[in-house]
């Protein structure tokens, strides 16, 4: 993802904003880390360059 996607996500539970935490870039492109919820405190993973901005319940049942 690229950073630039801060500016329009948010949290999907409260609709608060999101921390970045990056854990591995490649350019400009994020390719791995969380993103944490400034007012409820959930984390949500990037993983290969895509933001899973499901909710905890419904992200369990989409690996499952």
């Amino acid at each position: 993802m690229k950073e630039s996607l801060m500016e329009i996500v948010c949290c999907p539970i409260d609709k608060a904003d999101l921390e970045l935490d990056v854990e591995e870039r490649d350019g400009e492109e994020i390719v791995s880390g969380t993103l944490t919820c400034t007012e409820c405190g959930e984390v949500y993973p990037i993983e290969d360059g895509i933001p899973n901005l499901l909710p905890p319940d419904m992200r369990e049942d989409a690996t499952a």
